[in-house]
């Protein structure tokens, strides 16, 4: 018998683990469209990746019983939401929204003092994202993008701990400070798809 339902189209296409993250210095990289990240730019090992695609509609009716006749696109946000495995003062900068690029280098040595949040940094998120077959890749840049997280890590006694991180792209067209009109027609960032 024939199977039926959602059969694979293509299974090169089917998305298996997590992307890799890779964070570096926004104001350098803003003209770069594509990815630029080097392995040795990855926050390291994570519990978990999610992209959210965030867009609020207006929605137009008319008539009576009122009918919808268009919806309009008022906000649009996106953001990719992580745990962090690997508890450094680099990462745990990054958590508080600090810019750790080119500093808290040491691996156990750094502090981050609390109660003095202020701001935070602007950073370029890269998601590099090998599918299964090892040859295609999926991007997702974020050219100025700010981490928006409460920090929560929780230990478990048989467990490794992970802390939650969001990095919320914002604008990084010419219209703001450290822009660049490459980003013009895509002010938030980019997925895009290669082969490698």
């Amino acid at each position: 018998m024939a199977r039926t339902g959602p059969t694979t189209n293509d299974s090169t296409t089917v998305k298996l683990g997590l992307a890799q993250i890779r964070v570096l210095d926004s104001t350098t990289n803003i003209a770069e469209k594509d990815a630029v990240g080097e392995t040795t730019d990855s926050i390291g090992t994570l519990s978990m990746t999610k992209y959210t695609g965030d867009t609020e509609f207006y929605k137009l009716e008319s008539g009576f019983p009122l009918s919808t006749d268009a919806y309009f696109p008022l906000r649009e946000n996106a953001s990719i939401e992580c745990g962090i495995r690997e508890m450094t003062p680099y990462n745990w900068a990054l958590i508080y929204g600090i810019d750790p690029v080119g500093s808290y280098a040491e691996e156990h040595s750094g502090e981050i003092n609390l109660g003095a949040r202020v701001t935070p940094a602007y950073l370029r998120m890269e998601a590099h994202y090998t599918y299964p077959d090892g040859s295609n890749k999926m991007y997702i840049i974020f050219p100025r993008a700010v981490v928006t997280s409460t920090v929560e890590e929780d230990s478990q006694l048989e467990e490794a701990s992970s802390v939650p991180v969001t990095f919320t792209a914002t604008p990084a067209d010419d219209s703001v400070t450290d822009g660049n009109a490459a980003w013009n027609s895509a002010p938030l960032g980019r997925i895009y798809w290669a082969e490698a």
